[in-house]
């Protein structure tokens, strides 16, 4: 984008500072003279090329986008179900709702770091559930502030016995680590299936599941799940922004062709 722009502008300045020769002298170099003359009409019609090519990806991806939600708002529509035996491809239930039932791993809970809600900084606690049929999947329960001091971590009670789960599937996102650091006792800074289970040696299954703040237990967790944000917008203004560009050029086109004159 700025490449292209400088090179409008540095055929529009080329063109400027060679003007035609006064009347009655004849011109010289002619070839070289209808070479500049020409240049900002070669590079508008590059330009505009270029700004084109790209709104036209940018609509493409935004309308790909546009599919992926529908299908994530239509499986947070669809019925609960319980978690699949043997699922290869987990991304066709994300958001899908479910419903469980196990017992927690009380031991083996962590904090994920610096997570916000409403303003406040804290974590999310996830805990493992031990499913009745004996897999286990990783249970965000939700948002509980932090301390006054780091050193000061809090303390989330892990429900007994048998427990009901209701909630919905989703997958982690990625992450970007300078140093691949183990965590700090159960304090996380990302939450990464595989590496829990590498880390506990706890089987868990590659999703977790962000329980439901209707069934939840009283405990004082803050469950303002966000709705997913699949970049539609970004996309639809990065495409504005291209077919902006490309009307721009055009449009200093058509200002030197009539200054020209």
């Amino acid at each position: 984008m700025i490449a292209a722009s400088r090179m409008m502008t540095t055929a529009f300045m080329i063109h400027q500072s060679n003007p035609s020769p006064p009347l009655g002298q004849a011109p010289q170099q002619a070839p070289a003279s209808a070479a500049r003359r020409h240049a900002p009409t070669i590079a508008a019609i590059a330009a505009i090329a270029l700004f084109l090519s790209a709104a036209g990806w940018q609509r493409a991806r935004m309308h790909d986008k546009e599919a992926l939600r529908a299908q994530l708002d239509a499986a947070a529509a669809a019925p609960a179900i319980a978690l699949p035996q043997a699922l290869p491809d987990w991304s066709a239930l994300r958001f899908r709702p479910v419903a469980l039932s196990g017992h927690y791993d009380a031991p083996h809970q962590v904090l994920i770091d610096n997570r916000i809600d409403a303003g406040r900084v804290g974590f999310h606690v996830v805990t493992p559930l031990v499913l009745d049929d004996g897999r286990a999947v990783l249970v965000d329960r939700g948002f509980v502030a932090a301390g006054a001091t780091r050193t000061d971590l809090p303390v989330v009670p892990v429900p007994a016995g048998e427990v009901a789960v209701r909630g919905r599937i989703d997958l982690p996102g990625r992450y970007f680590e300078f140093a691949r650091a183990g965590p700090a006792g159960n304090v996380w800074q990302n939450l990464d299936p595989a590496r829990f289970a590498a880390a506990t040696g706890i089987a868990v299954l590659p999703v977790v599941v962000l329980q439901d703040a209707r069934d939840a237990p009283r405990d004082g967790l803050a469950r303002n799940w966000p709705a997913p944000d699949v970049g539609v917008d970004m996309h639809r203004s990065y495409m504005l922004q291209w077919l902006a560009f490309a009307a721009l050029t055009l449009g200093l086109w058509i200002w030197h062709g009539i200054h020209r004159r």
